[in-house]
């Protein structure tokens, strides 16, 4: 009786991870990777990036982060790879909270699910990650009401109006 419900538990154990590991592979083949490094090394533009991992010093990290020019990643946070510069060994990413691509090292990235700092596995559904259609809208300029066309008010036609009610 026991090993007939030891024999039960593992199978469910199994069927359990198999999905779960499924739902990850799945979001693996759409783009997603989980960062494995803490640091400054998401980047605007690929010479950004390895500069600021070719001089690493805490003036040029200070300096990069405050001009705008690095962004921080943190192990677990979930990206979106949007292109892959295989020559160089970049991938450019769209991280969670940031209208614009950034770019990072393809080795920061797995296609493996690593847990955040709370220990959680970040999915799309709760990552922050904006859509590329819609960080387009966002960048937008805002639309400028439309206006109606109008008749010109003239005393005659103020007169008829007012004769009419």
């Amino acid at each position: 009786m026991k090993i007939a419900l030891l024999l039960v538990s593992f199978i469910g154990l199994c069927l359990a991870s198999t999905a779960w590991a499924d739902e990850y592979e799945d979001l693996a083949a759409k783009g997603y990777r989980w960062v494995t490094v803490n640091g400054p090394y998401a980047c605007a533009t690929e010479q950004e990036l390895r500069q600021i991992t070719s001089d690493h010093t805490d003036a040029t990290e200070l300096q990069m982060v405050e001009d705008g020019g690095a962004y921080y990643l943190i192990p677990g946070t979930l990206v979106q790879v949007v292109q892959d510069d295989r020559a160089d060994g970049m991938s450019q990413i769209l991280l969670g909270g940031i209208t614009k691509p950034l770019w990072t090292y393809t080795t920061f990235l797995s296609a493996r699910p690593i847990r955040d700092t709370y220990g959680i596995v970040e999915t799309p559904q709760i990552s922050g990650l904006i859509e590329p259609d819609d960080a387009k809208m966002l960048d937008a300029p805002p639309k400028q009401p439309t206006s109606l066309p109008r008749t010109p008010i003239t005393p005659q036609s103020a007169q008829t109006s007012a004769q009419a009610q």
